[in-house]
């Protein structure tokens, strides 16, 4: 579940948590990064004026901006203020886990707001000409989803496919499912079906915060697993699969589906590096490249953005560099 807190470095869990020399080694780090590296949830984008945004979980969605992709500077929130809405589902008007998108002349920033620990949630869309912050206009919700429904209306992930608009999105609440969406309004389809794509086998079936890409003839399904938020106690890890279809079902390279708890380990924790999660993945002259946070245990479990390269094997499953 998404909320922001961090967590004191405690010496000798510390100890427990960092992997072995041999271990460490398995996982690359992330590139070197300056500025302002702090943030959660991140979602990056390339924009048409060269310079690069982030978005994330903290403040009124905290965006960072950069012009080389390694320096960061502090930009705001994407609001000036919190939609009255946000209130109905927590009494901070504290969004979640957004991602940003562009298509039809306009970006386009999907994020959630819920009350802690419960599935009383929604998914909201605003929209800018620029995608920098303050420029967003709020368009209201998305999908909702109450204590009676199966899954949670949180971490949203849009994505093309077939000619039509597709939303992932879920976070515990038997995990990942998927949404059509009107292209016109960026709002789900009325009726449309609810698809599940992933799932843990035992409850509370920690899988959450899907990002869909596609590479050549797959549909690649990243989503983090375990748990975040607790600083240097945090066990995220991202894990993959994918089909050839947008709906499903998604396997992973043993051909294990994700609905049974399947999915390869593309990333975790190492070194300094605990927690690794929240992942997006965003084009850059034409190269894949994967954002995610990650609790810096040098620096008492603080998250910080993530970057690594993303390429491909010739079976067609992603790998980090």
């Amino acid at each position: 579940m998404k909320r922001f807190r961090l967590a004191a470095v405690l010496a000798a869990a510390l100890l427990t948590l960092l992997p072995t020399t041999a271990q460490a080694a398995e996982y690359p780090d992330p590139v070197p990064l300056t500025g302002q590296q702090i943030i959660h949830d991140p979602t990056v984008i390339r924009l048409k004026s060269g310079a690069y945004a982030a978005y994330s979980t903290g403040g009124i969605i905290g965006a960072r901006l950069s012009e080389d992709r390694t320096h960061w500077d502090d930009a705001g929130n994407a609001f000036t203020e919190p939609p009255s809405w946000w209130y109905e589902y927590n009494d901070t008007g504290d969004p979640w886990a957004p991602d940003i998108s562009y298509r039809a002349g306009r970006y386009w920033l999907y994020y959630a707001v819920s009350s802690w620990g419960t599935n009383h949630s929604a998914i909201g869309v605003a929209t800018s000409r620029s995608g920098m912050p303050g420029t967003w206009t709020d368009h209201g919700k998305v999908l909702t989803s109450e204590t009676t429904d199966t899954w949670n209306a949180i971490d949203p992930a849009v994505t093309r496919a077939d000619g039509k608009l597709w939303m992932a999105f879920g976070s515990y609440w038997t995990g990942i499912r998927m949404v059509e969406l009107d292209p016109a309004t960026g709002k789900a389809v009325p009726g449309t079906t609810v698809h599940h794509l992933a799932t843990r086998p035992d409850a509370p079936y920690a899988v959450e915060g899907p990002y869909i890409v596609r590479h050549g003839r797959f549909y690649y399904l990243f989503a983090s697993y375990d748990a975040c938020c607790a600083g240097v106690n945090s066990t995220y890890k991202i894990r993959v699969g994918r089909s050839t279809s947008i709906t499903g079902p998604y396997v992973d390279s043993t051909g294990t589906p994700l609905l049974q708890g399947g999915g390869d380990l593309l990333l975790a924790g190492h070194g300094r590096y605990i927690g690794t999660g929240g992942q997006s993945v965003f084009k850059d002259d034409g190269k894949d490249w994967l954002a995610y946070h990650y609790y810096d245990a040098q620096d008492e479990g603080t998250p910080k953005l993530g970057l690594n390269r993303l390429t491909w094997s010739k079976e067609g499953w992603p790998k980090v560099l």
